[in-house]
């Protein structure tokens, strides 16, 4: 049941991500900006041909586009046979894993029909910006902090039981 709830999810992040990078794309002009929220949060169409926060991007070389293209591959693989190994464990794992597998695979189709990674989302407080970011870029830090959170509260709780058998 627990791989049905994966398979939801994945699919969820893949359709908001690249819907939304459809609007982006078709209602925006490249480096096009529009304000939101004054002083907080705009909405700019750009591109990454990098990795996160524009890694790599000044590399000059054919091959990162199949670098990031095999990463991406890999990590959707790996993700999908650890949350089936997790799939008898707390259903926020199943969730977080599919957070995570969803905004991979919404880059990775970004990297294979465009050959960069759409983004749009610029947060900013005055002069400092966030780099600019995506659904799937988000659907993985929400995914990654959802799994931090569920292992130390599982070491906490085995930890707890640990001390219970030992007094």
């Amino acid at each position: 049941m627990y791989l049905l709830y994966y398979g939801f999810i994945v699919t969820l992040v893949i359709i908001f991500d690249q819907l939304s990078k459809i609007w982006i794309v078709n209602n925006f002009v490249l480096y096009e900006g529009r304000e939101v929220i004054p002083g907080f949060f705009n909405l700019i169409y750009v591109v990454n041909t990098g990795a996160a926060f524009s890694m790599f991007a000044d590399v000059d070389s054919p091959w990162r586009h199949y670098f990031f293209v095999i990463i991406g591959v890999c990590a959707m693989v790996g993700l999908t046979i650890f949350a089936y190994s997790l799939r008898r464990e707390h259903i926020i794992f199943t969730i977080s894993l599919g957070l995570i597998a969803g905004g991979a695979i919404g880059n990775l189709i970004d990297r294979l029909c465009y050959g960069h990674v759409v983004d749009f989302l610029d947060v900013y407080v005055g002069k400092y910006h966030w780099p600019a970011f995506n659904v799937a870029d988000s659907a993985i830090c929400v995914g990654a902090v959802l799994y931090l959170i569920m292992t130390m509260k599982e070491a906490r709780c085995e930890k707890k039981k640990q001390q219970g058998i030992i007094s």
